[in-house]
């Protein structure tokens, strides 16, 4: 994977507006967390292959991290926390977020046919 390049993600975000895609995205802490600290609570959130039409796409610096967001005509769909991107299979975008040891913390994928499950 390489660094996030926010204008080249930018334009790649905007292929997808207007467009049915198919969304990834995934959320977590808990393989990382509870062996390291036996207090810490297990977190996670995991959709595949949800079908979404989004209006407005936005991708945003904060920090050392960038933050991506989706809007849609009655919501928002966002993974904060992003710090590498590549695309795969010719078209599909996956945008992630890992700790400091490299280990996966949020992932945001998009295409416009369903991933494999």
């Amino acid at each position: 994977m390489k660094p996030i390049e926010i204008d080249k993600i930018q334009d790649i975000l905007n292929r997808f507006v207007d467009k049915d895609v198919y969304i990834h995205l995934e959320t977590t802490n808990g393989a990382y967390a509870s062996h390291i600290n036996d207090k810490a609570y297990n977190v996670g959130a995991y959709i595949r292959n949800a079908k979404v039409r989004f209006n407005q796409a936005k991708i945003i610096k904060d920090g050392k991290i960038y933050r991506a967001g989706l809007k849609m005509e009655i919501g928002w769909i966002y993974a904060e926390g992003l710090s590498d991107w590549e695309i795969f299979e010719n078209e599909k975008l996956l945008l992630a977020g890992h700790d400091r040891q490299g280990r996966l913390m949020v992932s945001l994928q998009l295409s416009e046919t369903p991933f494999n499950y």
